[in-house]
């Protein structure tokens, strides 16, 4: 049995959740409780030396880190329904979108990056929401810009079938709206995210649906 080890509220591991879910891959979770500091044990590093969730433990025993890499190994392995477009410009958009919010949003507000700022800068917490929101915004204004102007019709992120594209929006947007963000400068994100979330697959890999939840 393919083993997950994440966090419910992870955005990466939410992202490899979603995809398991897409491809109908069955799999079994092991939480690693990042507020309490179990990425940091000996046993999870056994997995992933960086302490950082997702590590994806194959079939056969392979460990695999890093959401984006998981994703597409898995759209590699399991073809249908397919992740990334097949016309190499398609492709290279969707890849863009997906490591505009996985590279430039996200590095910027995860957890780690939020408790320096608080435990080692001494910031209070309304600094704190301003750093989160404003990476956030900057962020977003691209996406939204990018997700009118390119192929701007579609359902999804590209098209209409979801793509790597909004394996990565949706758990962004989730955390968003965990930290009150306004969003409402972003019509297009929030119609794409509706639709995606009207699908069983983002549905079942939601937060409040995994077992370490609350």
């Amino acid at each position: 049995m393919t083993t997950l080890y994440g966090y419910f509220r992870s955005s990466a591991a939410y992202r490899v959740r979603i995809v398991l879910n897409l491809k109908g891959l069955a799999f079994e979770q092991v939480p690693v409780n990042l507020v309490k500091g179990e990425q940091r044990s000996e046993t999870f590093r056994a997995h992933n030396p960086q302490g950082l969730v997702p590590a994806l433990v194959t079939d056969d025993g392979t460990t695999l880190t890093q959401s984006l890499a998981i994703c597409e190994y898995l759209d590699e392995l399991h073809p249908s329904p397919a992740l990334l477009p097949l016309e190499p410009a398609e492709r290279a958009r969707v890849r863009a979108l997906a490591q505009l919010v996985a590279c430039e949003i996200h590095p910027l507000n995860n957890l780690r990056v939020l408790k320096y700022l608080v435990n080692e800068l001494k910031l209070d917490d309304e600094a704190k929401l301003a750093w989160y929101r404003h990476w956030v915004t900057g962020g977003f204004d691209a996406l939204e810009a990018m997700l009118s102007r390119e192929a701007g019709s579609g359902d999804f992120c590209h098209g209409d079938t979801p793509t790597l594209a909004d394996v990565c929006l949706v758990p962004q947007v989730f955390n968003a709206e965990r930290f009150e963000c306004d969003l409402s400068a972003y019509p297009r994100i929030q119609r794409i995210v509706a639709n995606c979330r009207a699908l069983d697959a983002f549905h079942q890999a939601s937060p409040e649906e995994q077992p370490d939840a609350g």
